[in-house]
């Protein structure tokens, strides 16, 4: 149901701003735009071991966004790169997840756990893992360097390979295999993943593929596969560190030129908007809400002074 407030701007969604007129421009904020299940989950389960517990570290970031990371150090959480001994310690794990060396070590230092992996992260640590146990040869489609995909890694016994596109697939090896099975990083483009997937079946007679891409991130990808199309600037806002936010600035980019991928409202450039009389806009499964409404009254801003 709409809303009319001052100004003549009109909201159909009070929260984010879903949908706004202000004189010729419009602006349109993506349904699926901001934080997921998992990292709403994430962070509730850190807020509550705050507030009940001592001596709570984070092992690296809880979620890639460093607005969000601040915010937890702020309740009293701290943030370390490594396991040190103690037993009035509680090691916070994040929600994509760790290997399962961290838990054993963790345990062998004598520090309590508290675990915030994304339940979908964990799903797929369990198909990995059970297909190993089954014979398989595990193969990752992801980000090598990525939080999620190392922890998809520590799950098995046998050294998997990862592949992160087309051009990285060792044929030489994949050749070698009868059989083999594959998982995803849950936040990968679908597109790339089955292109990759494509050219396995055609060397790989036994392949089992399981799509764990996220349902979260494939609505966020249903959406920006539209959003570009419709609108004259696209905007992306995320950490330059979260994989998810890149895979929406990269579709978006390649439907739409005029699209930008930003962190905040202050790297917002004015000119981007210059002629522009729709705007899209986006936010990554880690990005707070009110990064994304400081960056709809920005543009409000700029917009209103550009039609004065």
């Amino acid at each position: 149901m709409s809303q009319v407030c001052n100004n003549n701007v009109i909201i159909k969604h009070p929260l984010l701003f879903r949908d706004i007129i202000k004189n010729t421009m419009k602006i349109t904020v993506a349904k699926s735009a901001g934080f997921c299940f998992g990292v709403k989950r994430a962070l509730q389960i850190a807020r509550n071991a705050a507030a009940t517990t001592k001596n709570v570290y984070m092992l690296g970031d809880i979620v890639h966004n460093e607005t969000v990371v601040r915010s937890i150090m702020d309740s009293g959480i701290k943030k370390t790169g490594r396991i040190t001994k103690g037993s009035d310690k509680t090691l916070l794990i994040r929600a994509h997840g760790a290997p399962s060396s961290v838990y054993e070590k963790a345990k062998k230092a004598g520090n309590l756990l508290i675990d915030a992996t994304c339940p979908m992260v964990k799903e797929i640590h369990r198909l990995a893992s059970r297909a190993e146990k089954d014979g398989y040869p595990v193969i990752v489609i992801g980000d090598k360097k990525h939080d999620e995909v190392r922890g998809i890694l520590g799950q098995l016994t046998k050294k998997a390979l990862v592949i992160d596109s087309v051009n990285s697939i060792p044929l030489a090896r994949i050749k070698k295999l009868d059989k083999a099975a594959i998982v995803v990083q849950s936040t990968q483009n679908i597109d790339k993943v089955l292109t990759i997937v494509d050219t396995l079946e055609k060397h790989i007679k036994d392949l089992k593929f399981f799509n764990t891409i996220c349902l979260p991130t494939k609505t966020k990808q249903d959406e920006i596969r539209k959003m570009p199309l419709s609108n004259d600037v696209l905007i992306v806002i995320g950490s330059k560190t979260s994989a998810n936010t890149k895979r929406l600035y990269e579709i978006s980019h390649s439907l739409n030129k005029k699209s930008y991928w930003i962190q905040s409202e202050e790297e917002i450039v004015p000119s981007w908007f210059k002629g522009a009389k729709t705007v899209g806009i986006t936010a990554g499964a880690s990005t707070p809400d009110a990064t994304t409404r400081a960056v709809v009254s920005r543009i409000k801003h700029l917009t209103n002074h550009s039609h004065s």
